[in-house]
């Protein structure tokens, strides 16, 4: 082997002992880049997370610096209160209301987007519009204009037209509030929770449908929808509703400037609010009870997550629900199947 064919072969070998050649400064770039992330999450998710963590531990009246060490009385304290619990039966009839409502909604005004032939942008833009704002506002204007009670409110008087009684407790009275309280979330967030379904439609090959029509199946009718659609959005469903459970935990703005403090209608964020930062100030109890309810988040994400699931590898484990998740997660019919 002459010289010049050992000095090529041994190049490669070079390259691959030393690897891609860096770039000049990538180094100082990517710090400069990364710190302030790093600082935002250290100071304002990692820290108020440990700190809170200690706190729970002691007693913390009016101050945030622990004073006196009772361990897990505070832990304690939440299974036996009754606001608490009465806040968490408040957290399950909403979310009862709102998250297959939010579903529903989203679902299908994603098949009516994505079936248009022209202005789907518009659309898009429309129902994503209301997302950017803030949930303060949209409270205002519920409560001032459309809920208001008076006779000159939007809906009573659309409700005069319909030929029937005005309501004068929209905010006061149940089973009216969960009309407003749904109501407002519902306008918020269905915009977001569209386009997602929306992707997730347009992300199914159109191979399945043209398929389907030629083995019997109507274009747009009901079982191409049950028997080709909702199986190819198994994935997106499962993100939607671990969302939207998350989110209903994470209810306070509509509850907090609608109802007020009213026991029957404080979710536990609610109250959670008004035990650290109400006139008791105690600080230990509401980072114990702020734990509490993200342990509750975590368990009901992840329970979600097992039933339903997201990977392939979750049909094949087994478990008390492995029937009911392989009958949620059955694979998508082929279009003779269906035509079956």
């Amino acid at each position: 082997m002459s010289a010049s064919t050992e000095v090529r072969a041994a190049a490669p070998a070079r390259a691959a002992r030393t690897g891609p050649t860096r770039i000049k400064g990538s180094g100082l770039a990517f710090w400069l880049f990364f710190t302030p992330f790093l600082v935002g999450l250290l100071v304002f998710t990692i820290l108020p997370l440990i700190w809170g963590g200690t706190l729970s531990l002691f007693e913390a009246r009016g101050t945030v610096l622990p004073t006196k060490f009772i361990g897990l009385d505070n832990f304690r304290g939440f299974l036996v209160d009754t606001a608490f619990l009465q806040s968490l039966r408040t957290f399950i009839v909403f979310a009862l209301f709102i998250v297959p409502v939010t579903m529903a909604s989203s679902l299908g005004l994603a098949v009516l987007v994505n079936g248009l032939p022209r202005f789907q942008m518009f659309f898009r833009s429309v129902f994503l519009l209301p997302t950017a704002c803030s949930y303060v506002v949209a409270c205002v204007v519920w409560r001032l204009s459309l809920f208001n009670g008076l006779e000159s409110g939007v809906v009573n008087q659309v409700l005069g037209v319909l030929g029937m009684e005005s309501v004068s407790s929209w905010l006061s009275a149940s089973p009216y509030w969960w009309i407003v309280l749904v109501s407002v979330r519902l306008w918020l967030q269905v915009g977001f929770y569209m386009l997602l379904f929306l992707a997730g439609l347009q992300a199914i090959p159109t191979q399945l449908y043209e398929a389907a029509a030629v083995d019997g199946l109507s274009p747009g009718g009901f079982r191409m929808f049950r028997l080709i659609t909702l199986p190819q959005l198994r994935t997106t469903s499962a993100a939607v509703l671990l969302l939207l459970l998350i989110a209903a935990f994470q209810a306070f703005d509509e509850f907090y400037n609608l109802t007020g403090n009213n026991p029957e209608t404080r979710p536990p964020l609610v109250y959670l609010y008004n035990i650290a930062l109400g006139p008791q100030q105690d600080f230990g109890r509401g980072s114990a009870g702020a734990l509490v309810l993200t342990a509750i988040m975590v368990t009901a994400g992840l329970l979600q997550t097992w039933l339903v699931g997201f990977g392939s590898d979750d049909d094949r484990r087994g478990g008390r629900f492995g029937l009911l998740r392989r009958l949620l997660r059955r694979p998508a019919v082929t279009p003779q199947e269906a035509a079956r």
